[in-house]
């Protein structure tokens, strides 16, 4: 079993900066890959970013210049910072990981979620 566990969310003023992390626990072998999604109010969940093995990374382009995902593989954890914060990046922010696959496009662990608002 593999527990993952977000911290760092909360209400962050338009323009400001939040750092996310995330902690695997338990059976951590055989993570290959580490990442984050996120879900705003009525919206389908969307992939943010992920690192996984043999050096792959993914960003998704409508955050990519503000965006920086970091990986521990060591600590078995995953940070993600944003900047330059807008209303629409109001959203639950989830840590997703995924056994054995280089990739986060359908994870199969998933955090609690933790929640950030941008008041508009």
């Amino acid at each position: 079993q593999v527990q993952l566990v977000e911290s760092g969310g909360g209400s962050v003023q338009a323009g400001g900066s939040l750092r996310l992390s995330c902690t695997a626990s338990g059976s951590t072998f055989f993570l290959s890959s580490m990442g984050w999604y996120r879900q705003a109010p009525g919206k389908q969940r969307e992939l943010l970013a992920y690192k996984a093995g043999a050096g792959r990374s993914y960003v998704a382009d409508f955050v990519k210049d503000r965006l920086t995902i970091t990986r521990d593989s060591g600590k078995n954890t995953v940070d993600l910072q944003v900047n330059n914060l807008k209303s629409e990046d109001t959203a639950v922010y989830y840590c997703a990981a995924r056994q054995f696959y280089f990739d986060l496009t359908s994870p199969d662990l998933w955090g609690q979620g933790t929640q950030v608002t941008v008041p508009s």
